[in-house]
């Protein structure tokens, strides 16, 4: 038995249920928290990515507080994920 059957029979077992227009809507809502924060994550590691490149090219060694500062930025995504998990938890 392959992965793709274990991860499949859970699924093939539940019943469709039908999904009113405003749970959809709710459901739209949930993602949005994780589209902005990707963006704005992406938004952020742009410049802090470039900058950290050229303080490298100068001086190697500040190599790990750089990459503090690039986890940072990334620490947005995570966080607008973690709101979105919990806000799809409230719907369910």
């Amino acid at each position: 038995m392959g992965i793709q059957e274990v991860m499949a029979a859970p699924a093939a077992t539940e019943a469709a249920r039908e999904i009113t227009v405003g749970m959809g809507l709710a459901m739209i809502g949930v993602g949005i928290p994780t589209a902005f924060a990707t963006i704005a994550a992406g938004i952020a590691v742009g410049p802090v990515g470039a900058a950290s490149l050229a303080v490298i090219a100068e001086k190697p060694e500040i190599f790990g507080r750089t990459l503090v500062y690039l986890g940072l930025a990334e620490g947005i995504a995570i966080y607008g994920l973690v709101v979105s998990i919990l806000l799809l938890g409230k719907l369910a």
